[in-house]
């Protein structure tokens, strides 16, 4: 054939090499810095509810790019329909459980996340969960709309302060870290810490011990999980972890639902075993409505709201498309998962 115009076939490949799929409808400013970005195809399940597995298996049929959500399960199969071309993968999270790592790795496909962006919006809702726990506002705020608050009652609603107690944390990395900055302040006594191996310069600011997991649960007056859901991690706060707590204690999950075994979490609440629990994350999310956890008074709630501000979303929304730009024009990303 004749050769076309010079710069046609460029043109061509450029388009091929930008083509990406977006699984969810995601705040304006990401989309903006994917679709402002020169040659980039984006195709994008355009909803608030998240993408039906076929119309993933589809979207992401012949693409470079994907950026997906954590409730995306990028599985083997995900990535044998998306094909050999598939180049990055960016998620719009700090968490990359859902992520099939060694598969993803197997096929050289670099992946992008968003830590630091979110720290403190989730270490400002761990605090305000822990917070609603341990002095029972959810509870409180009920009585006083049901009609339970009578008088002035010297031990009607009484919880347990921050002031003098010792806080453990499951999981000292970024989120770990400034949970701990943030309560330093309300007058915490100890704070104790635990995860693969000790972290001495992190914890020095809060001048954190590093002890096993056993000894931060029996010793603690709040825990406060913030760890990365792994193999190891997995349904690591159960039957024997809540056992060892204090009857007093509060225990905070803004991690991930599957660190904690759920049945012995109900077992400790229900029989008085622990004080109070707060949750941000559960399994599955969301949580069936008529989920036994639900029935308690002592157990807060909420529906995984951790990085849940404007602004923190939009950030993540930017580095996210920002990874996924970076990772289709061969470049080091902002922030790159090394693999």
């Amino acid at each position: 054939g004749v050769p076309g115009p010079l710069g046609a076939v460029p043109a061509l490949a450029v388009a091929a090499a930008m083509s990406v799929f977006v699984t969810r409808r995601i705040p304006a400013e990401g989309l903006r810095v994917l679709s402002q970005a020169s040659g980039c195809r984006v195709q994008q399940w355009d909803s608030e509810e998240p993408v039906p597995r076929a119309e993933l298996l589809a979207g992401v049929a012949g693409t470079r790019g994907l950026l997906c959500l954590l409730s995306d399960r990028i599985d083997r199969e995900v990535l044998d329909a998306a094909g050999p071309g598939l180049k990055v993968i960016s998620t719009l999270s700090v968490g990359f459980d859902h992520l099939a790592l060694d598969e993803i790795k197997k096929r050289g496909i670099r992946v992008g996340y968003t830590p630091d962006v979110l720290t403190d919006a989730t270490a400002e809702l761990s605090v305000a969960l822990l917070l609603s726990a341990c002095r029972r506002l959810p509870e409180a705020a009920e009585q006083v709309k049901s009609g339970g608050w009578t008088t002035w009652k010297p031990l009607w609603m009484c919880g347990h302060g921050l002031s003098d107690s010792t806080v453990g944390i499951v999981g000292l990395g970024r989120i770990g870290q400034a949970v701990a900055r943030r309560l330093k302040p309300f007058g915490v006594r100890k704070f104790l810490y635990t995860g693969s191996g000790p972290k001495p310069e992190s914890a020095a600011e809060f001048g954190a011990e590093f002890v096993p997991l056993t000894r931060l649960a029996e010793e603690s007056d709040f825990v406060v999980v913030t760890c990365a859901l792994t193999p190891a991690t997995q349904g690591m706060c159960n039957k024997d972890f809540f056992g060892r707590m204090k009857k007093t204690s509060v225990f905070v999950n803004t991690s991930r639902g599957a660190v904690v075994n759920q049945e012995d979490l109900y077992e400790a609440l229900a029989q008085g075993q622990i004080a109070a629990a707060g949750l941000d994350v559960t399994t599955p999310e969301p949580l069936p409505t008529d989920h036994p956890l639900l029935s308690l008074r002592n157990c807060v709630i909420l529906p995984h709201i951790g990085s849940a501000t404007y602004a923190t979303r939009s950030a993540m929304a930017v580095l996210a498309a920002k990874n996924l730009l970076a990772g289709l024009r061969g470049e080091p990303m902002p922030h790159e998962l090394q693999l």
